[in-house]
């Protein structure tokens, strides 16, 4: 009876450990800390004292993520559901270390599914948006097809594409990839140059545009890109601000994160990947086949301790 009893037990913990413990247990942390350092080698810079487009050797791009428990606690209680706050920051500087752009996001989102939660605070560079879409982290257990993916400078969502299953340092990644058409864009709230403003150069009837074609590859199990890149172009168009010329490149290059960061990666998804299928496949699996085997032993006890009839 306690065999039976056990594998009921066991055949019940099964499902409940994948589909009731795994939604419950596998989050982002709302204290999540993370900086990203990326690199456009070659990269073609505008100098905004000449206002002319030159090859400098290398940009550099440093995007810090930073949760903020205390903002997400107090979502929560209106959201009835878990809910991360990433306040993050992208910075841009040139070879000589001085800053290019610096743009503030505050990214709100469901701390299981990572679907946006629209809230207060939910912004870029200080511009209210509602986001659709996923940003910087795709679902766990990533499904091979496209998503809405949220781009920062167009403040707008697009199909990021499902372009195939690869393998990268050891790992088994899905490969997406999104092309952003060229499209007006703002001007960053923090300019390159001190005293002037984005009201100044919305005078002079200049605009920002940009492109980009942007590539991740994502391990499935955790949705966690393990690499990212972007062939990435801006322009200013147009105004006095160019003396007559009809368009100049404010920034050109093909952005990769930097090797170090790669490598440190790969470590962590490794380990929160088994985590994860220790939750979705591991567990359930074995306890399913430890249910199983105790009815067999069960069925098995049961037979043998039936009296045998007795034939004359």
């Amino acid at each position: 009876m306690l065999l039976l009893a056990l594998a009921v037990f066991f055949a019940a913990l099964s499902p409940l450990m994948r589909w009731y413990a795994f939604p419950r247990l596998a989050k982002i942390p709302a204290n999540e800390y993370q900086t990203m350092v990326l690199e456009a080698k070659n990269a073609t810079l505008l100098d905004y004292g000449s206002l002319k487009a030159r090859t400098v050797p290398k940009v550099t791009i440093v995007q810090t993520l930073k949760g903020d428990v205390e903002a997400s606690e107090k979502i929560e209680k209106t959201a009835g559901r878990d809910v991360v706050v990433w306040d993050g920051l992208s910075y841009v500087q040139g070879p000589d270390g001085k800053m290019v752009s610096r743009v503030p996001e505050r990214y709100i989102f469901d701390a299981h599914t990572q679907e946006p939660v629209h809230a207060t605070g939910e912004t870029v560079d200080g511009d209210p948006v509602r986001r659709k879409g996923i940003e910087f982290k795709w679902p766990f257990l990533t499904e091979k097809r496209d998503y809405e993916y949220f781009d920062a400078q167009t403040r707008t969502s697009a199909p990021i594409h499902y372009q195939g299953t690869r393998t990268f340092r050891g790992l088994k990644v899905y490969y997406f990839e999104q092309t952003v058409p060229w499209t007006r864009v703002a001007m960053p709230k923090t300019m390159p140059v001190k005293g002037i403003t984005p009201a100044d150069v919305a005078r002079t009837g200049t605009t920002r545009w940009y492109t980009t074609v942007r590539r991740f590859w994502v391990e499935p199990v955790t949705g966690a890109p393990v690499n990212g890149e972007e062939i990435h172009q801006e322009e200013l168009r147009g105004g006095t601000l160019l003396g007559g010329r009809a368009k100049v490149t404010a920034f050109a290059g093909h952005v990769k994160m930097r090797e170090d960061y790669i490598d440190h990666t790969v470590s962590v998804v490794k380990a929160n990947r088994t985590l994860v299928l220790l939750m979705t496949s591991y567990l359930p699996w074995s306890f399913l086949l430890l249910a199983l085997l105790l009815l067999s032993l069960s069925l098995y006890l049961e037979a043998r301790a039936t009296p045998q009839p007795v034939t004359a």
